[in-house]
């Protein structure tokens, strides 16, 4: 299992969601362009010292990240209020890259047309979206426990 994040914008979130990454033993991917530099103060505080304890891979671009998906055969699977099937019913593959979008501005179809499955966890009508590092922690955590895997990191 492991956790892609495309152009995050918030560095709060990223090291919130690599922290939970290092806990759990799972690679985390971050899609550049991000929209904060790695050395951001932020960033750095909510990934704590758990930073060195995460496999992160960085993309340069959406096209190369997908280079390397293809590669390694990975099921993408997408996370986004679009969604139609809940995140709940999917069946998961310990091989799969779960992909959460910015939090200003999801993904592009782009990126949607290449997604395995597009799964949106539930939420109450006339809310918009939960925090992406929570809604990563919901999504992980199912995924992990379908699966009954810790991680591979990679």
């Amino acid at each position: 299992m492991q956790i892609a994040l495309f152009q995050p914008d918030i560095p709060q979130n990223t090291g919130t969601i690599l922290r939970l990454c290092a806990c759990l033993g799972v690679a985390a991917h971050i899609i550049e362009p991000a929209g904060f530099p790695v050395s951001d103060r932020h960033f750095r505080r909510a990934g704590m010292d758990y930073l060195d304890q995460v496999t992160i891979m960085r993309h340069d671009s959406w096209s190369k990240f997908e280079q390397w998906r293809n590669i390694g055969g990975y099921r993408l699977i997408l996370f986004t209020t679009k969604g139609v099937s809940s995140y709940l019913d999917y069946r998961y593959s310990a091989a799969d890259i779960l992909l959460f979008g910015r939090e200003s501005a999801g993904v592009p179809d782009e990126v949607v047309a290449k997604a395995d499955a597009r799964l949106v966890i539930p939420i109450k009508p006339g809310l918009r979206s939960l925090n992406v590092a929570m809604a990563a922690a919901m999504a992980l955590g199912e995924a992990l426990r379908q699966t009954g895997s810790t991680g591979s990191q990679g």
